[in-house]
């Protein structure tokens, strides 16, 4: 369906519409596209039928786009949408501008909540203190959103992957680069994958670690491995396997889609834990990912609290701790309101808001 009223008629606005491959061919136009967007990951986390896009053009060129999440309450005229990470606004090579991303929430609101009467919630893929959080937030003030500001935030380390591979490894701290060469003198050997009988090889792998530390996490590692089957070729998750004597002692997973690079998954044996493998991984993950393009690597979450050592481990890196831009929504009304009260309780039931979101172990 395209929807042009109330819209400058400079831009198209095109709501829904989309099969798995033409969506998957509007992400691989921005730099800011990441797994969260894809059409794999709503379809198993949340159902092919409540996923809903959004695209705007202007003369025929994609400038904007949105996968969102649509829950109705049953037996009353009320919901929310959902938009996690998005909107995607930032062409390869471009600068992000300020009015476009105005526009695209504008459009937003006016399709979901003016128009279909849902409350609007945005989790947008930027983080403190950069242009892009700056001008995200410009543009949900403009547009009427405001923050969740009880709810935790989810807080990551940032790697600047657009340095030379000498000056990444130079930013390390010093004890985790002494880990690293260690870990480069006990003969392990790296695989890169996409394919399903490496993501099977890590499954096997972190649900014996699970089992061994018993662990809380909110990653499904299954879930994943369902995702992966669903995405396209471009979007495929990477594995990365660290073998000793043709044993798997290590692994990660990471998702690179636009420039950024996001850990997902990781996992080491005992003996993989005495090989350093961990380290290993990372430093080839890094390497591999910058020569494939990504400028940035997101660690996938930190809690100094709930996950002391993996807080260190990460603090490592030498990248920047950060937070994500504040959840924004909007209700377009009382029964919004009330609908989005309601969904804020149950998060904070579910995760105390003194503790963010962690994606990644």
């Amino acid at each position: 369906m395209t929807n042009n009223s109330a819209r400058p008629l400079s831009f198209d606005v095109q709501v829904d519409g989309q099969t798995p491959e033409s969506w998957s061919e509007v992400l691989a136009q921005f730099d800011d596209a990441n797994i969260y967007q894809t059409w794999a990951y709503g379809a198993v986390r949340w159902g092919p039928r409540n996923l809903s896009h959004l695209v705007i053009r202007r003369e025929g060129q994609v400038l904007a786009a949105a996968q969102l999440r649509i829950a109705r309450l049953p037996l009353i005229p009320a919901g929310v949408a959902y938009l996690r990470w998005g909107p995607m606004c930032q062409m390869p090579g471009s600068v992000l501008d300020p009015a476009l991303v105005i526009e695209t929430i504008s459009a937003l609101r006016q399709e979901y909540v003016k128009r279909r009467g849902l409350a609007l919630q945005v989790i947008p893929f930027a983080f403190s203190g950069s242009d892009r959080a700056a001008a995200i937030q410009s543009a949900f003030s403009q547009s009427g959103l405001h923050p969740e500001a009880r709810l935790g935030h989810y807080r990551t380390v940032l790697v600047d992957l657009s340095l030379t591979p000498e000056m990444i490894r130079k930013r390390l701290d010093q004890k985790w680069r002494n880990q690293l060469n260690r870990s480069e003198k006990n003969g392990l050997v790296l695989e890169v994958s996409d394919g399903r009988e490496a993501f099977r090889e890590f499954v096997g792998l972190y649900e014996a670690m699970r089992e061994r530390k018993r662990f809380e996490t909110s990653v499904d590692v299954n879930e994943f491995g369902r995702i992966q089957v669903l995405l396209s070729a471009s979007a495929k998750m990477q594995t990365f396997l660290a073998r000793k004597d043709g044993e798997v002692v290590g692994g990660l997973v990471c998702s690179l889609m636009g420039d950024t690079a996001i850990y997902l998954l990781g996992a080491t044996n005992e003996r993989g834990r005495e090989l350093k493998a961990a380290y290993f991984l990372q430093w080839q993950a890094m390497l591999w990912l910058k020569a494939h393009g990504a400028l940035g690597y997101d660690l996938g979450g930190v809690d100094p609290v709930a996950n002391p050592g993996g807080y260190h481990f990460k603090s490592g890196f030498g990248g920047a701790e950060v937070a994500q831009s504040s959840l924004h929504a909007i209700s377009g009304g009382a029964l919004g309101d009330m609908v989005l009260r309601g969904i804020n309780w149950l998060r904070q039931r579910r995760r105390p808001s003194s503790k963010p979101m962690v994606l990644a172990r």
